[in-house]
């Protein structure tokens, strides 16, 4: 793998944020498509298959490489944008919804860390973006949203997304429960495995779903206030079910004509 490039960066906003990334002459970053929001003149992009990371890969490797991305959801192609003037030049790249974004030193992390599927912004060229399965049957038939996790190995910085308020934490052998679509990141100390939630009782009428995420070992874990799935499951319980015309939030006409509709 090779050493990944030394870039500067900038993260603007609070809830909606932005991360512009500052490239020497010369100097990658490479992102996920679609999320770039403005770069200088002198900075040129490349769809290519693969993060770049093994520039001697042949294109089996590059493709089988893609390939497992393609198990995350996300794309096979991602965006190289290199600056090929001769001073310093900026990109920019978006949070697709509200929440914040987080940068990370891998090599703080010793070069390795696991995330969930869809947080992947960003990243210095030299960062190896793979996938992470976890292959007990436990994690693999209850796991949703933490089953297939993203891997980022390297030393250089990458930069990561998640919903709401991210926290970060360190665990010293302690274990945490938390709901799997919480999960954002953690470093390879940690152990991640799933678990029952409560009782029978609590199982069926608790809200928390029937299995809950395990973290336990010594390292560092980033949790969110808000998943994507949270937050999406919201807006279609309160999407208008009249055709996609609105009578008016709380409105009496609303309410009757949802009542009727039904």
């Amino acid at each position: 793998m090779a050493k990944s490039h030394e870039i500067d960066y900038q993260i603007y906003g609070d809830d909606l944020q932005f991360v512009e990334v500052e490239l020497d002459p010369q100097e990658t970053v490479v992102a996920e498509a679609g999320v770039m929001m403005f770069m200088d003149e002198g900075i040129k992009f490349e769809t290519k298959m693969g993060d770049g990371s093994e520039p001697e890969q042949g294109f089996m490797g590059k493709l089988f490489s893609a390939g497992k991305r393609a198990l995350t959801g996300e794309s096979l192609f991602m965006t190289h944008f290199t600056n090929q003037g001769n001073k310093k030049q900026r990109v920019a790249f978006g949070a697709p919804y509200p929440g914040k974004i987080v940068a990370l030193d891998l090599d703080s992390v010793n070069g390795y860390l696991i995330c969930q599927k869809d947080s992947f912004l960003c990243a210095a060229l030299g960062t190896k973006i793979g996938i992470e399965f976890k292959k007990k049957l436990g994690v693999g038939l209850f796991g949703g949203e933490g089953f297939i996790l993203q891997k980022l190995e390297g030393d250089g910085m990458a930069f990561i997304h998640a919903g709401g308020t991210i926290i970060e934490r360190r665990l010293n052998g302690e274990k945490v429960l938390v709901d799997t679509g919480c999960i954002v990141a953690f470093e390879s100390g940690i152990n991640y495995n799933i678990e029952k939630a409560g009782n029978l009782k609590s199982m069926v009428f608790g809200g928390e779903g029937l299995f809950l995420a395990t973290l336990q070992g010594t390292g560092r874990i980033w949790l969110q206030s808000l998943p994507f799935s949270r937050l999406a499951d919201r807006i279609l319980a309160a999407a208008p079910s009249t055709g996609g015309k609105s009578q008016g939030e709380g409105s009496v006409l609303g309410g009757l004509t949802s009542l009727l509709d039904n």
